[in-house]
């Protein structure tokens, strides 16, 4: 999995076809990192999250990692003014050991790019680096139960998994649902809100400590 191809383009595909749409799945749970002190970000992406971040939190340190080198570099001129310097972390998350703890994961359209058994592997990893009474924000596409929803979403998903795996390798061919390997690492779902007739869901689970 490599977005350096997709790296240049981003900004203007993801306004062209989703508009505000993303960054506000992005940002509807910032609150629930307010008295956070250090928050870990993987699969950061073009810093959109970031660039939110410390202007919400400026002196909360921030540590992104992020396997695309072209997408670090534009993420890192999106946040050159931080007031805090956030810790960059050029690396394929599956490939990287953390030496802390953080008391707040970020997951922003990450957890939908892996197969069910990576993605069993990604989310205990995450939840090694987390404190017991960690939160986890977690935005990523989904497909409803049911209806005309679910018909939308699974076209639009079909779509979007056949693009960027052509464009990027992604590994996975559709969204496997996290939630019961979130349960199984002891978070908890405490806030939900979903957009685009549950095409994007943002999450706010919570460790219980």
């Amino acid at each position: 999995m490599n977005f350096d191809r997709l790296a240049p383009h981003y900004d203007w595909l993801e306004a062209l076809t989703a508009g505000g749409r993303l960054d506000r799945a992005r940002t509807v749970w910032l609150g629930a990192l307010e008295r956070r002190k250090h928050v870990l970000s993987v699969g950061e992406g073009h810093g959109r999250f970031a660039g939110a971040f410390v202007k919400r939190f400026p002196f909360t340190q921030l540590t992104c990692v992020e396997g695309s080198r072209l997408m670090l570099e534009r993420a890192q001129r999106r946040t050159a003014d931080a007031p805090t310097p956030i810790q960059w972390i050029h690396s394929d998350f599956l490939r990287w050991t953390s030496q802390e703890k953080y008391d707040a994961l970020v997951t922003c359209f990450f957890l939908d790019c892996f197969p069910p058994d990576t993605l069993t592997e990604t989310i205990a990893r995450l939840a090694a680096c987390a404190t017991p009474d960690a939160v986890w924000l977690i935005v990523d596409f989904s497909v409803p139960a049911h209806g005309f929803a679910r018909w939308r979403a699974t076209l639009v998903h079909s779509l979007m998994y056949k693009f960027f795996r052509i464009v990027t390798a992604l590994p996975a061919r559709r969204q496997t649902p996290p939630d019961d390997l979130l349960r199984a690492q002891g978070f908890q779902l405490e806030r939900r809100q979903e957009f685009e007739w549950g095409l994007i869901r943002a999450d706010v689970w919570r460790r219980s400590g």
